[in-house]
């Protein structure tokens, strides 16, 4: 399981939780104008003095889906199943454990025995007509085969190109010419109420259509801070994942990814990521294969009105900076602990959260200028953007390969809600797994608690306890609610 904490995140950091992928679970979550161009076959009523609001009907959903339903595929993918004992890992949800925080983002499935093959299912979308296809990471993850199908019947293999688990977006590739392609819209441009639709294969049920509107932008999801969601009420359910979220001119303005859920089924709140992300993430895989993040490099909470009073603030709004990490982005910057980060880019930053999707959706190298509250009175101040990809390491400086105890993980301490959520006294939590440690086993989100049965509290104690070996290090790791010593061979 991958603990978060809702009100302390690693700023720009956050991994993904569960979508909904049908039989699949993750490795795991602009208020403008309004649309400049009228939705499709809308009229609009005149105002009168007594009801200045003008009347908008709905869009014609019938021509949305007349439009794009061919470009809309379906995803089955074939896993290999390692030998395992019959368990559940415990992702909260029916099964799992109510009052966990996250339990209503999660839904726990059983690993079943022995090996084999197990199939899920998803949705996508073509963007270009030569084959390219955009869908959830968790959707494909982890798949030794996948196969799209389009409304036609067609199906294809497909290849993937590139999944990036932080913002959970992947990209394929399927042979193919003169393909169906849906619009894509602007999400920056969306806002509350505005009208949406959803198209794609919930239980596997083909071309499905729900309707919906937009209920909230820019919303931060407990240990998702990176993504900043498109929040609606269009019904969204397992096998959804992946599939477009259309606005009412036809443009795709997101990607359904996540459902808020008690039951495992749709509930009356879904989630989806903005395209404007998604297609910046596309263009890093295609262009390079991998996926480069922004790090500002700070931890920061949530201001409640005892706080907002403690620092002379008129209203608890902001992100307070709790923790700075060395050399990062933030200390270069000249920011301390206990500043307020009222605004990043001129947004106003509300919460810790806002702050973390903010800094998410920039790259790094990027300019940004911050305006923040010290000492009674604000001042502005301008930072680089940092690379995610530089974390602290078990295996030494970034990007060393080599050496002595090469792990392949890059971890960071439990916050201590995290050690609340997680039941345990100390440990690191994994954020990247690569390497000998990624084929033992070892999944981000894992929790590391010992080495060879000693306990580890920082960094800096599992790369002191690896050093000690040559050949192999038995990790004591926390998924869920289970407990388990994977073996790891050192390179």
């Amino acid at each position: 399981m991958e603990f978060r904490t809702k009100r302390m995140a690693l700023v720009a950091l956050g991994l993904f939780a569960v979508g909904t992928a049908t039989g699949l679970t993750a490795p795991k979550l602009l208020q403008t104008a309004a649309p400049a161009e009228p939705p499709i076959a809308a009229t609009t009523a005149s105002a009168t003095a007594a009801d200045p609001i003008p009347l908008i009907a709905a869009p014609n959903y019938r021509a949305i889906v007349a439009r794009n339903q061919a470009a809309v595929l379906g995803i089955t993918t074939a896993s290999e199943v390692n030998d395992a004992p019959q368990q559940q890992f415990d992702f909260g949800g029916p099964s799992g454990n109510d009052d966990n925080p996250l339990s209503q983002f999660f839904r726990g499935l059983p690993m079943p025995r022995g090996r084999g093959v197990t199939h899920a299912q998803g949705s996508g979308f073509l963007i270009s007509a030569d084959g390219l296809v955009l869908t959830n990471a968790h959707v494909v993850d982890g798949a030794k085969e996948v196969t799209v199908k389009l409304s036609d019947h067609r199906e294809f293999k497909a290849k993937v190109l590139g999944s990036d688990r932080t913002s959970d977006i992947a990209v394929l590739k399927i042979d193919g010419h003169d393909l169906p392609t849906v619009k894509l819209g602007d999400s920056d441009r969306i806002s509350v109420g505005d009208y949406v639709l959803a198209i794609g294969e919930p239980f596997g049920l083909e071309e499905t259509a729900t309707a919906g509107i937009i209920s909230a932008t820019n919303r931060s999801l407990p240990g998702d801070g990176y993504v900043p969601f498109i929040q609606t009420d269009a019904a969204v359910n397992p096998g959804n994942s992946g599939g477009p979220l259309f606005d009412a001119n036809g443009n795709v303005v997101g990607i359904n990814a996540q459902i808020y859920s008690n039951s495992g089924g749709y509930q009356g709140v879904s989630f989806a990521i903005p395209i404007n992300l998604a297609i910046q993430i596309k263009d890093q895989i295609v262009k390079t294969g991998k996926v480069a993040h922004a790090r500002l490099g700070v931890e920061v909470q949530t201001l409640n009105q005892s706080l907002a009073d403690s620092f002379k603030l008129k209203a608890p709004n902001g992100a307070l900076v709790a923790k700075i990490e060395p050399d990062s982005a933030a200390a270069k910057a000249g920011i301390q602990v206990g500043d307020v980060i009222l605004k990043f880019n001129g947004a106003p930053i509300v919460d810790a959260g806002q702050l973390s999707a903010r800094v998410g959706v920039a790259r790094p190298g990027d300019k940004a200028s911050l305006e923040i509250w010290r000492d009674g009175r604000t001042l502005s101040l301008d930072a680089t953007i940092g690379n995610a990809a530089q974390l602290a390491s078990a295996d030494g400086a970034p990007g060393n390969e080599s050496g002595k105890g090469k792990l392949g993980l890059a971890l960071r301490p439990l916050n201590p809600e995290e050690r609340h959520q997680a039941g345990v006294a100390g440990g690191l939590i994994v954020e990247e797994s690569r390497g000998r440690a990624a084929e033992a086993g070892i999944q981000p989100g894992d929790v590391v608690l010992s080495v060879d049965g000693t306990p580890v509290h920082s960094v800096e104690d599992l790369r002191k306890l690896v050093q000690q070996h040559d050949k192999q290090v038995a990790l004591l790791i926390q998924r869920g609610d289970s407990r388990i010593f994977i073996p790891v061979t050192l390179g």
